[in-house]
Order: structure tokens, then sequence, then C-alpha cells
């Protein structure tokens, strides 16, 4: 997959077959948005048109329910061939919604065709709509398609709701909303020890500072690791017996104690079980720690 930073300054070597949006945390109605714009690259090609896949993003928000490199990876696996993300620049905001069809849509991108959701907006003030995309791919060449909405329990699926539900710790549902677990993504790094000096060796990890992570606390999780599906238990947060001064996730196997530093690892959280505390001793956390692991193996079955 290509990735290009810079919408402005791009031209395209081949039609492209368009998405664009927030794509935020790439759920369950973003990804069906993809997926056609994917089907309509590849049956292209199949009729002989030089034609790639395209994912336009916006990125207008600080924290994000994926990081930039794990939606990165996820664009990837899904087949798209080329991948712009656009910065909430000046330059862009300023952009009228009719010279982005014509200017960037039409003659740099070379655009065939485009899926939007029902609501999508662009342009200058917002101003531009599926209706102008419609009425505007007509005169230059290109065709707008409108993806109705994916719902769940009878709702729009939106990122607002997932963040909602996210930053509730409600694990279950940001899984149902999004299609597959949430996951924190990063390279294992070196910890304080302190869970090995009580008997509980973890894999510690730094998540990236755009992604937006759920509320600082005990939770059921499970990973692949060596092609081997593992359960755990994560903790989340400033660990603030030990006096830690930053934010880390730091993860029980089960059944697992080899040394993973520097190994990039993906962790699926699943049920949020406990908030974050602060305990008086070592041997108070301890206790609690063997509480959790109960719990832990209580819920996968163990």
């Amino acid at each position: 997959m290509k990735i290009v930073k810079e919408i402005f300054g791009f031209r395209s070597e081949h039609s492209l077959a368009v998405t664009l949006g927030k794509f935020d945390g790439i759920h369950r109605g973003h990804q069906e948005l993809i997926r056609k714009t994917c089907e309509d690259a590849g049956r292209r090609r199949q009729e002989g048109t030089d034609c790639r896949s395209c994912v336009i993003t916006f990125d207008m928000s600080p924290s994000m329910i994926l990081s930039k490199k794990e939606r990165r990876r996820m664009l990837e696996e899904m087949g798209v061939d080329l991948l712009i993300e656009c910065p909430f620049s000046p330059k862009l905001i300023e952009t009228s919604a009719e010279n982005f069809i014509t200017e960037i849509l039409a003659d740099r991108l070379k655009t065939v065709s485009v899926f939007t959701g029902e609501d999508f907006r662009f342009g200058y003030r917002r101003q531009g709509d599926a209706a102008l995309l419609r009425l505007m791919g007509e005169q230059c060449g290109f065709t707008s398609h409108v993806v109705p909405e994916v719902e769940e329990s009878g709702n729009k699926i939106s990122s607002s709701d997932i963040r909602d539900a996210l930053l509730d710790g409600n694990m279950e549902r940001v899984g149902r909303l999004l299609g597959f677990p949430f996951f924190v993504r990063g390279q294992i790094i070196h910890g304080r020890q302190i869970g090995r000096t009580i008997g509980v060796p973890t894999a510690n990890m730094i998540a990236d500072k755009s992604k937006l992570l759920p509320p600082n606390g005990v939770y059921y999780v499970r990973s692949k690791i060596g092609g081997v599906i593992k359960n755990g238990i994560t903790d989340i947060g400033t660990k603030p017996t030990v006096g830690a001064q930053f934010i880390g996730i730091e993860t029980y196997f089960f059944d697992f104690d080899e040394d993973l530093y520097g190994e990039e690892l993906e962790i699926e959280l699943l049920h949020f079980s406990r908030p974050e505390r602060k305990f008086q001793s070592l041997e108070e956390l301890k206790e609690q720690i063997e509480k959790d692991r109960r719990g832990g193996a209580a819920y996968f079955g163990i």
C-alpha cells in the first residue's frame, strides 16, 4: 500500500476508486465503504481499466480510536492500494467543495468512482455532500455511490458512540460496533521488574500518544504470540502503588513466562474488570493481583 501525506502535491498515475472520510476507528460502517471501493477497483481492473483503490482520511482529532500506524496496517490488510492522509490544514479548510471535486478528485486523482456514507460532508464550511458529488461527478466523469449506514440494534454505528463506549470501559459494546476487539499495539519495553519480584512477570508497552485509551484499570485480554493465542490480564494506568509517572500497559499472560522485550505485540481488550486503585503496600497489591488472576481464569474458563 502506498501512503501519501500531501494531497495537493500528488498526482495519481492510475484511475482511482475512492472513499473518503475521517475513518477514525475503521468500524463496521467504514469497513463496508472500503470493501465496496476495493471491489469496484478490482472489477474495473478485470474489465481492462488500470484502476486502484484509494482511501482519503481527514485527521482532525488529537486522539484516535486507531493510531495512524494501526490504521495503516488495517487498511493494507483490507487490500487498499493507496492511502492519502490529509492533515486538517488551512489550505484544505479553505478549499471549496466544488474545487475539491474538480481539482483534487477529477484532475489530480483521476477518480472514476466515489463511495461515501449518507451524511458525509466535505469542503469549505462542510458545504459539499453526496448530492453535489453525484451532480458534479456526472460532469467530471466519475460515478458517486452512497453506501447505506450500518446499524447495531437499530442505531447507526458512529465513531462518537464507539468513543463513548470506550470511555465507559464497555469493551464488549466497543467490539460489537467496531466489528473487531479494541486493541492496543506497540513494542514491548523493559519495565521496572516489580511484577517479576512478586511472582507476576509482565510484558510492558506504552501506547501511541494519539491512541484513545479506555479508563485506567484492569482488563481481561488476549494476544497472539508466536502464532498461539494467549489469554491474560492487562493493567492500564500510572501504577500509583509504585509511583510511575506515565500511563503504561502492563500484561500478565497465563501459562507464559518468556521474555518478549523488543517484540511488537497486539493486545485485544475484551472485558473491563475493575478501575485502577492505589494500594498501601506491595503485599496488598500482590493479594489484589491474585484476585485479578482468579477472575481472569474464570472469565477464560481456565
